[in-house]
């Protein structure tokens, strides 16, 4: 059923399509055109009219109620968890950033690594104390 309804939009995205090239393209007189333009009309009118609205219903619900677990599923604990995990990922890029710039840059560099370091943690900190305190409320 979901593969008639896949070749359903298919079909009327297709019909508009191509009957908007035709109309661009076509060389026919103004008549002729409009009478093509009212048998594509038609045709894709039969076509939406045999779509099932019961299928379409169910579908949509189904993609609902798979949006509401997905944010159920995004709860504070997770964040928080996902919060450390990236939050260890910072610090550890700006500490090996900090040890390249020591090895091999200037005073000015170090110290901007440095700054950049200390910074990431202080930033990380206070997310993470953030989150933690949203999740006691």
């Amino acid at each position: 059923m979901n593969m008639k309804k896949n070749n359903n939009g298919k079909f009327i995205l297709g019909a508009l399509t191509g009957l908007g090239l035709g109309l661009l393209f076509a060389p026919k007189k103004g008549s002729e055109t409009r009478k093509d333009l009212m048998n594509k009309l038609q045709e894709l009118k039969k076509e939406i009219e045999g779509i099932d609205k019961e299928q379409v219903k169910e579908d949509l619900m189904v993609r609902v109620e798979e949006i509401k677990l997905e944010l159920q599923d995004l709860d504070r604990e997770k964040v928080l968890k996902i919060a450390k995990k990236k939050s260890k990922e910072l610090i550890d890029k700006t500490e090996k950033l900090a040890e390249v710039a020591k090895e091999k840059g200037t005073p000015v560099v170090k110290k901007a690594a440095d700054e950049l370091r200390l910074k990431a943690i202080d930033v990380t900190k206070e997310v993470l104390k953030k989150l933690e305190k949203a999740e006691i409320k």
